[in-house]
């Protein structure tokens, strides 16, 4: 592929999976966007998507795919991008992210393998300040 159309490096984004508490103090898992970059990124597109095989039938398994929006995130902020459910955390977890920054668009893959989103896993995460599974 020529060197020009390949675009700039994705460098100081992350998706988080962070576990939190809903208003019963139940557990629930929200997936989250940070701006780690010391600019405004904007006109942010993630599209999300779970696909896997089932181990028993050998079946192929997928979600939907959802696509969501966020007009501008600002240097060390964090947006809540979609909830996600236990029940998907078997399958493989991807999140394509693309956004503007000084007028050059910057994309970039987020995949959470199979059965890596665990309590083991989480870490503190930084500008949430929960626990969490991120890949920058």
């Amino acid at each position: 592929m020529r060197k020009e159309l390949l675009g700039p490096k994705m460098e100081n984004v992350g998706v988080a999976i962070v576990q939190e508490l809903n208003d019963l103090q139940e557990k629930i898992h929200t997936v989250y966007l940070i701006n780690f970059r010391p600019d405004i990124i904007d006109e942010i597109l993630i599209t999300s998507k779970g696909y896997g095989v089932d181990m028993t039938t050998g079946e192929k398994i997928s979600t939907s795919i959802l696509r969501h929006k966020i007009d501008v995130l600002l240097p060390n902020e964090a947006a809540k991008i979609e909830p996600i459910m236990v029940d998907v955390f078997g399958l493989t977890n991807e999140y394509w992210v693309s956004f503007w920054e000084h007028d050059k668009m910057y994309d970039k893959k987020f995949i959470f393998v199979p059965d890596s989103i665990t309590e083991e896993n989480m870490k503190n995460i930084p500008i949430i300040g929960v626990k969490g599974v991120m890949i920058l």
